[in-house]
């Protein structure tokens, strides 16, 4: 199953023109592709599926759903390992403290 996941922008950039970010999804941490949200800014939550943000979220929802995820287990067949240790880490609420693992899919 592949989910669209809520997430926060953590940091912008153009790369080969094409607009970037890099995204927390409650401890994972993924590149996004922002062409369908050009405008999207650093903080601002969005909901991404298979690499691309398709829709503004607010910050509650986006928690709320990343939770939600976690209790279903939805969220270790979408991301895997990565995202089994931050759970362990107490880190699935959104917190992407320095101990959350950095997974960069490129």
């Amino acid at each position: 199953m592949c989910l669209a996941v809520p997430g926060r922008v953590m940091d912008v950039e153009e790369r080969d023109g094409t607009r970037m970010a890099t995204v927390d999804f409650g401890g994972v941490v993924k590149e996004v592709c922002l062409e369908y949200l050009p405008d999207l800014q650093v903080g601002e939550y969005a909901i991404v599926h298979v690499g691309f943000a398709l829709q503004r979220l607010d910050e509650e929802s986006a928690r709320k759903t990343l939770e939600l995820f976690a209790e279903l287990g939805l969220l270790q067949e979408e991301f895997g390992d990565s995202w089994e240790r931050a759970a362990e880490a107490g880190l699935t609420s959104g917190s992407g403290g320095a101990d959350a693992p950095q997974e960069v899919q490129q």
